[in-house]
């Protein structure tokens, strides 16, 4: 329910505050009073169209703000607050519970919050989706078995998508796993550093003669050059500990010489080894290298190290295991699966059928409300697509004898069109809890008028219904009604007040609607009639509205 509406420097209006109660309330005023314009301002914070013009004149921005009061089954209460900002360049601003978001966002939330019927784009039963939902409100058609089937589908779909697809699709990935698997295990890695080693074996292979003259290089300077009579370095290193010889001060020294002379001795061996013993080896070379491009083309097909290889060789395995052992569950899962799909056809098959047996059940209640509502040779249609459950549903209008039927959407008048939403929430009560009805009277007099009257109020029985009115019969009947007036500032600038009437006030202004005398003893008793017959009693007041006007 909108329990508050907040408008400033929107049109004519300046700063204007309605607080709103429930059942049905009247919005009444002069022409170009402003009435329209209050629903001009619900429908841009419900994520309506805005263009410049719209601002005030000499303001920067006007803002709207909602409050809106949800009840669950429960009977708790929850506030929504939705705001709209829209500044004089045209560009928009939107809040929901005071958390900026997207204008989008409002337009999506009001679905929910409001229905507007008249010239606006928040009719939610405009939508196809809305039609269907109307369309099983009436029939008393619950599509849950439809959902619960369709979910049991998706979620064996799920499942045997997880197991690898169809039977055929986990054979080729059974194939491509084991092929994988035995070009691993036919390489024999020998652990995770294989080719770090064969690498330093390639590089001494590839250069053993630098490699040998190197460490004779080395060998020689260690054990002195015969030819030259040069010492080397062992030579130089005994001399040295045989100076010092077994002098006690020197003890500690002459071991540190004799562990250094060790150490050296034990190098100069292992040099003489690489001189003596390294031997080209061409064919070792070549199985080297043979052996490091199978690893690579492993490493390139499976991981860049020998690590990943080996953890892709264990993955794999478990799954052709999951895969080879998961046949048996894939079969009872596809017997799962087609069972599951009978059961979606035949609810879809049941849906169809109830909804194509409601559709003209449906057309005819409307079209009977249709006739009451000043709309006499009105017809309508409601569509239900052949295939499937039925979910495309269409309401097709033609508003008068000779008119070709055409989607609500393409109705041309505003007032047959909330007539015509007036008279399917009538027939298919469904939808949020406040509904505004603007033009619904166009055209309207009479016997006619009071049809309108009732049908409002009844709407309103179990829900909120805003409606601005030019009929004296639509404002008596409603529980609560709000003037709206134009006024003439001290400044000179001209703006829109809105007040909530009393049962005196009433009288008036139902008079001045009347006969646009408010003073004339005649309407004014016609009036007190109207109030007397809209109420059921005299007592027509049972007002929580009221309005506050910041000038």
């Amino acid at each position: 329910m909108l329990s508050d509406l907040r408008v400033r420097d929107l049109g004519v209006v300046d700063d204007l505050t309605i607080t709103l109660g429930p059942g049905m309330t009247a919005l009444t005023g002069e022409t170009g009073a402003g009435k329209t314009l209050l629903v001009d301002a619900l429908a841009l914070v419900l994520g309506g169209r805005a263009g410049p013009g719209v601002v005030r004149a000499g303001a920067g921005e006007a803002l709207i703000e909602a409050r809106f009061v949800q009840t669950d089954g429960g009977g708790d209460e929850r506030e929504i607050i939705v705001a709209r900002g829209v500044r004089a360049s045209g560009r928009s601003r939107a809040w929901i519970d005071g958390r900026m978001v997207p204008v989008g966002a409002l337009t999506e939330a009001a679905p929910d919050l409001a229905d507007i019927h008249g010239q606006h784009d928040q009719q939610s039963l405009l939508t196809p989706a809305a039609q269907r939902r109307a369309l099983d409100a009436f029939g008393g058609i619950d599509p849950s078995a439809r959902l619960a089937a369709r979910a049991r589908v998706r979620a064996l779909e799920d499942r045997l998508t997880e197991l690898g697809g169809d039977a055929r699709q986990r054979a080729r990935d059974a194939d491509v796993l084991r092929h994988q698997i035995a070009e691993i295990e036919a390489a024999r890695l020998d652990g995770p550093d294989e080719d770090d080693r064969l690498r330093e074996e390639e590089e001494r292979l590839a250069d053993l003669l630098a490699h040998r003259e190197a460490a004779a290089s080395a060998l020689a300077a260690l054990e002195g050059d015969s030819r030259s009579e040069t010492p080397g370095a062992l030579d130089t290193l005994g001399a040295s500990r045989a100076a010092l010889g077994d002098r006690r001060p020197f003890a500690a020294w002459s071991a540190r010489l004799g562990a250094v002379l060790a150490e050296v001795t034990d190098l100069a061996s292992d040099l003489r080894g690489v001189v003596d013993n390294w031997e080209d080896d061409p064919e070792r070379l070549a199985e080297v290298q043979q052996r490091r491009r199978q690893l690579a083309d492993l490493r390139r097909k499976y991981g860049p190290t020998l690590s990943e290889v080996i953890e892709f060789e264990r993955t794999s395995a478990t799954r052709l295991a999951e895969i080879e052992g998961a046949e048996g569950r894939a079969e009872q899962l596809e017997a799962e699966r087609a069972a599951a799909a009978e059961d979606l056809a035949a609810a879809e098959a049941e849906l169809l059928a109830r909804r194509r047996a409601a559709a003209p059940e449906l057309a005819r209640a409307a079209e009977a409300r249709l006739h009451a509502l000043a709309m006499p040779g009105a017809r309508l249609e409601v569509e239900v697509e052949a295939g499937g459950a039925g979910d495309t549903v269409r309401f097709l209008l033609g508003a008068n004898p000779g008119e070709a039927l055409a989607p609500l959407a393409r109705v041309a008048s505003g007032g047959e069109l909330a007539r015509t939403m007036l008279a399917l929430r009538l027939v298919a009560m469904d939808g949020p809890a406040t509904m505004v009805f603007d033009e619904v009277d166009a055209g309207v007099g009479g016997e006619a008028a009071l049809a309108l009257a009732r049908a409002l109020r009844e709407v309103a029985d179990d829900r909120q219904v805003l409606v601005v009115t030019h009929l004296p019969q639509v404002a008596a009947f409603a529980e609560h009604q709000i003037v709206v007036r134009k006024t003439l500032r001290d400044d000179g600038r001209t703006v829109t007040d809105a007040a909530v009437v009393g049962p005196d006030e009433r009288v008036i202004e139902i008079s001045r609607m009347l006969s646009g005398h408010p003073g004339s003893a005649t309407a004014r008793a016609h009036a007190e009639e109207l109030l007397g017959l809209g109420s059921g009693g005299p007592d027509v007041t049972r007002s929580t509205a009221g309005s506050s006007a910041d000038d």
